[in-house]
């Protein structure tokens, strides 16, 4: 795009501030450095405008937004099934890491259950469910949308709070001292001890020996 002003704010090619330069000046020190003069700041008064090589800072500006977008992670909405209120400890939890692992790249988890036959008539059977699961990941997601019906479906969506999710270790040991340092019942208080015995009365003196008489006169 051609320049049209008659002086510019010049910054050079090793970022020299070259202060207000005519355009043509501009033009030919740009020519001499064997580059471009670009204009940085049309709104400035006056523009300013930079010697650079403009292919070079075109060709970085792209692989720039490259890395850029590699990086950038589009969250999506992942949907996790459970087919019965049912379910088995060990299979929902193998739902909860899948659902885990979704949440720690940024994504929203939907958790679908449906309702079977009589099942419907346990619903509160699919709440414990979900009770369950928002307590288990609650170290890294919010509720986004709180479980609600849907025909004979229970719906309920978790969204990431960006945290860090905690390890099993930590999660474990976190455990163990709330066990801890829950106060012990106390133990039954010693009965008294048994009243002693009566100690065993002394025996009885003997009875004094009757006084000897006096011998009497011959």
């Amino acid at each position: 795009m051609q320049i049209r002003v008659t002086s510019v704010r010049l910054i050079s090619e090793t970022e020299e501030q070259l202060g207000v330069v005519d355009i043509r000046d501009a033009l030919q020190r740009a020519r001499d450095a064997g580059m471009d003069l670009v204009e940085v700041a049309p709104q400035s008064q006056p523009p300013v405008c930079r010697i650079m090589d403009y292919g070079k800072w075109m060709y970085m500006q792209r692989k720039k937004e490259q890395k850029a977008k590699a990086h950038r992670h589009e969250t999506e909405l992942k949907e996790i099934r459970i087919r019965t209120p049912k379910i088995g400890d060990h299979d929902l939890e193998i739902k909860i890491n899948h659902a885990r692992g979704f949440l720690a790249r940024g994504d929203r988890v939907q958790f679908t259950l449906r309702f079977r036959g009589r099942e419907l008539a346990h619903t509160e059977e699919g709440r414990k469910v979900f009770e369950h699961i928002t307590e288990a990941l609650a170290d890294l997601s919010k509720v986004d949308q709180p479980f609600r019906f849907e025909g004979r479906r229970l719906t309920m969506t978790l969204a990431s709070t960006g945290k860090k999710p905690a390890s099993a270790a930590a999660t474990n040991k976190a455990k163990s001292a709330e066990k801890a340092s829950a106060p012990a019942a106390a133990a039954p208080a010693a009965s008294a001890p048994a009243a002693a015995a009566p100690a065993a009365s002394a025996p009885a003196p003997a009875p004094a020996a009757p006084p000897e008489a006096a011998p009497g006169p011959n």
